[in-house]
């Protein structure tokens, strides 16, 4: 079993800055993949990006490719998601997700979530 705790969240300008973390529990995680989902009000969840167990390979929408980096650490059982240059349409609720096969945490298919943290955009 694994919980995860989201943080980080909160309103910014456009072309601030935030970093997310998500706190995951359990002695399995440095085993697990790890994803970024967001949902905007009225839109379905979409992939944001992920990264597998040892940091060796991410991946990234192409609307945050080159703004968005994934990491993680894990001897603190957390990953982050440092936002660059954001913009209002980067605006939704961030869900740290977690499983342990990477494919099926990148295809919105992980086994575990979090409950979201709310990431706002002004223009």
């Amino acid at each position: 079993q694994v919980q995860l705790v989201e943080s980080g969240g909160g309103l910014v300008q456009t072309g601030g800055s935030l970093r997310l973390s998500c706190a995951a529990s359990g002695r399995t995680f440095s085993n697990y993949s790890m994803g970024w989902f967001r949902q905007a009000p009225g839109k379905e969840r979409e992939f944001v990006s992920s990264i597998n167990y040892n940091g060796g390979t991410t991946d990234y929408a192409d609307s945050v490719k080159g703004r968005f980096t994934i990491s993680r650490g894990n001897a603190k059982n957390t990953v982050y998601l440092q936002m660059n240059s954001l913009k209002p349409e980067d605006t939704a609720v961030y869900y740290c997700a977690a499983g342990p096969t990477y494919a099926k945490v990148r295809a919105n298919g992980a086994a575990y979530w979090g409950q979201g943290t709310q990431v706002t955009v002004s223009s």
